[in-house]
């Protein structure tokens, strides 16, 4: 690593000679692969990056030429480069984010690790520094052939364009890949341009020969010149995004330093919106990653170096017992079929897709287009069941209302990664979902508690044929089962009787409304609640909107309610049973126990529930104290 540690600023690029560069990209593969091995972390998209990103910090000055990455997923080599080698925490807590991190360095601009935006940002930054009369400050947008696959992409290349002297380089990298290869009209249109090549030699081989031809070379040659756009278009059609008003270069080689360093200044003197299409090599160096078709490595957790194999295996997941369930309701019913947004993997779609490929539809990073086909897909009859990660269904909020809800559709949405995901940040957490659905009229959403709640929610859940419906469930190893003790209304009862008592009777002190996977945690809780003498009730409602009508009644047989939700507290379950209490004129203290409305910092899963106070014995400490002052209220009266 002789070179890579001399490298403190983008600036100590400058000195190395192009063999030095190219022992550096060596030296920057190898240290990623030894240290991602170490940590887990997204390897295959850094180390197809090496050379790009090179190329774009010895040609743009950051920070003052901003460089701002889409996802940011491809950004390790960046923070190398930066003077961020401590690679021993990554992810982790106390150390770096996976992700651009503003906190970390002046040369993070973004850091929002959704895809598709990065356009957007450019767009408004660039519109900034022009109303501001700062000159020679381009704007430098890094994108993926995956993200083109997101409409916002597209409205921002609209407004891009329309900004003839703004200087934005859209730099795509185009691996063919965004998680799994990419798919789509836009993906086909990059593949072409991908394997046609020598227009450029062509053009300018017929410039030179008719420029020597006597007489007629000088018309010829201007005619050719003319037709570059319809020559363009049959030889390579890179005409679309020139029709927008773009000017385009490439392919370039995204692994030849010398060739991006030259693309990228001609891109930075055109003085108005470029994109520079580069082709690289999702994975590049290791054979382990380029042996992977499903994802080239995109993320991996702690691997073995030399063979990339897991350093251990780990239990069942919660995505792939949603895989198997649906493969089985697949092979039940012919009106079940499958959309993803560009993730059949990650997901847990990927054995459906192999079952039922004509009944699988990847969309690609285009949640809100998912919604609505899927709307289209029931209207004509069929039952669709879109699979996403929970923070990612934000997007598709509008359409989940207007366009699914309003039309009583029978659209089953799945919510990969809900609550605390941790090591990813503060945009992974799926901290959203039970909060900004309580407003949609009409839909039913389902927490599971463990795999077999999984297997049978989802059963219900695509019975319904007049709403939508959510399933959401946790990220990881899922647990062992949760028996439940009996019934109450929809709900299980986890702890305590569900015998029907005598009207008045007091059944425990504390009613604990347990949702999703907090199961075990909830029962903890009311073992630390029995020691300390004060008795409960744990009821899991599954369906946990609409409250079960079953619970103010129940909630009346107890002196305090507890809900505990791996969900921000703001409007989320604890919120919704508040209100069905207050409707049902049921007066008794509820404490709800979520996420903070607050952005939370990449640590492990378990790390985060602690800072935040979601542990058994954090709030076991509160209610006891709620229910010594209810006490000592009752004595003094």
């Amino acid at each position: 690593m002789a070179l890579l540690t001399r490298i403190r600023g983008p600036r100590d690029l400058d000195r190395l000679t192009p063999g030095q560069l190219a022992d550096l990209a060596q030296e920057i593969r190898d240290f990623l692969i030894e240290e991602v091995a170490k940590t887990g972390g997204h390897l295959g998209p850094n180390l197809g990056v090496v050379e790009l990103t090179i190329a774009l910090h010895r040609v743009f000055d950051s920070p003052r030429e901003r460089i701002l990455f889409d996802t940011g997923h491809q950004s390790y080599v960046h923070k190398l480069l930066t003077g961020r080698q401590d690679f021993t925490r990554l992810k982790m807590k106390g150390g770096l984010s996976g992700y651009p991190s503003r906190a970390e360095s002046e040369h993070d601009v973004i850091e929002n690790s959704h895809a598709s935006t990065v356009l957007g940002y450019a767009d408004g930054i660039a519109k900034a520094t022009q109303l501001q009369g700062l000159k020679d400050c381009p704007v430098v947008a890094v994108t993926g052939d995956g993200a083109l696959t997101g409409g916002m992409a597209w409205e921002a290349l609209n407004n891009i364009a329309d900004g003839r002297d703004r200087p934005v380089i859209i730099v795509v990298n185009d691996n063919e890949r965004s998680y799994s290869p990419t798919i789509g009209g836009l993906a086909n249109h990059l593949t072409t341009l991908r394997t046609t090549q020598g227009y450029e030699r062509f053009l300018t081989w017929g410039k030179d020969a008719l420029q020597r031809t006597p007489v007629v070379g000088q018309p010829l040659a201007g005619a050719l010149h003319g037709a570059k756009k319809g020559l363009k278009d049959f030889i390579a059609p890179q005409g679309m995004f020139e029709d927008l008003g773009l000017k385009y270069l490439g392919p370039i080689d995204g692994h030849d330093i010398t060739a991006l360093e030259s693309a990228l200044r001609r891109a930075r003197g055109f003085g108005g919106p470029v994109i520079v299409h580069c082709i690289t090599e999702k994975g590049r160096g290791y054979q382990a990653a380029l042996q992977n078709e499903e994802d080239r490595f995109h993320a991996v957790g702690v691997i073995h170096p030399d063979t990339g194999l897991p350093v251990k295996t780990s239990g069942k997941d919660w995505t792939s017992v949603f895989g198997e369930e649906m493969v089985e309701l697949g092979r039940e019913r012919k009106d079940i079929v499958a959309i993803t947004a560009a993730m059949l993997h990650p997901v847990g779609l990927a054995p459906f897709a192999k079952a039922f490929p004509k009944r699988t539809f990847d969309v690609g990073i285009a949640e809100q287009h998912a919604a609505v086909s899927a709307a289209g897909l029931a209207t004509a009859g069929l039952h669709p069941v879109v699979a996403v990660y929970a923070t990612f269904l934000n997007r598709a909020f509008d359409q989940v209302l207007m366009d699914v809800a309003l039309h009583k559709l029978g659209v089953t949405f799945v919510l990969d990664r809900a609550g605390v995901t941790g090591t990813d940040g503060a945009s992974h957490n799926g901290m959203w979902d039970m909060s900004i659905l309580q407003v949609v009229p009409g839909l039913r959403l389902a927490a599971p508690r463990d795999a077999d709640q999984l297997r049978a929610q989802l059963r219900e859940a695509v019975e319904v044929t007049d709403a939508p419906t959510v399933v959401r469930y946790s990220k990881g190893s899922v647990g062992p089962a949760v028996a439940s003790v009996g019934r109450i209304g929809g709900m299980d009862v986890l702890h305590g009787s569900a015998d029907q008592l005598p009207e008045g009777e007091h059944r425990a002190d504390v009613l604990i409304v347990s949702v999703g996977a907090l199961a075990p945690l909830c029962l903890d809780l009311a073992a630390l609640l029995d020691a300390q003498g004060i008795s409960s009730t744990v009821v899991d409602p599954r369906w946990v909107k609409p409250v079960d009508a079953a619970l103010p009644g129940l909630a009346a047989e107890h002196r305090v309610v507890v809900t505990v939700e791996d969900n921000g507290r703001a409007g989320g379950v604890g919120s919704a049973v508040a209100q069905a209490l207050r409707d049902a004129e049921v007066d008794l203290p509820l404490r709800d126990f979520g996420i903070p409305q607050e952005f939370l910092d990449h640590a492990k899963r378990e790390e985060i529930l602690a800072e935040i106070g979601l542990t058994a014995p954090d709030i076991a400490r509160q209610v006891t104290a709620l229910v010594s002052r209810l006490e000592s209220v009752t004595v003094r009266a």
